[in-house]
C-alpha cells in the first residue's frame, strides 16, 4: 500500500483524475453552448429552421423505370452533424489551448 500511495503522489495521478473530472465537464458545456445556442443561430444564417444539426441535402430522387418500386431511394446527406460536431471539437481544443497557456503548463516540459 506504501508504494501505491507513493507513485499516487509522485506521478500526479491524483492531478489527472482531477483534470479528466474537468475536461469532461467542460465537454459538457462546449456541447451544450453549441447544440442550444451556437447551432440554432447558424441554422438561421443557413435557412434550416430546425437548426444546424438537422441541416441535410437529398440526393438520387429520380424516378427510374428499372427500379421495383418505381423511383431509386434518396440518399440523405447530414452535413448539419457533421459541422456541429467539428465546432464543437474547435471550441473545445480552443478552451483547453486557452487554459494551457493561461496556466504556464505549456513550459513545463522546456529547459
Amino acid at each position: 500500500m506504501k508504494g501505491f500511495l507513493e507513485f499516487v503522489r509522485t506521478q500526479g495521478v491524483v492531478g489527472l483524475a482531477v483534470g479528466l473530472v474537468l475536461g469532461g465537464a467542460v465537454s459538457d458545456l462546449v456541447k451544450s453552448l453549441i447544440d442550444n445556442i451556437v447551432s440554432p443561430l447558424l441554422g438561421i444564417i443557413l435557412n434550416q429552421a430546425t437548426g444546424l444539426k438537422e441541416a441535410s441535402f437529398a440526393i438520387g430522387s429520380v424516378a427510374s423505370s428499372t427500379a421495383a418500386s418505381g423511383y431509386v431511394p434518396t440518399a440523405v446527406v447530414k452535413y448539419g452533424a457533421l459541422l456541429n460536431s467539428m465546432i464543437n471539437f474547435i471550441v473545445i481544443a480552443l478552451v483547453i489551448y486557452v487554459c494551457v497557456h493561461q496556466m504556464g503548463l505549456d513550459k513545463l516540459d522546456k529547459k
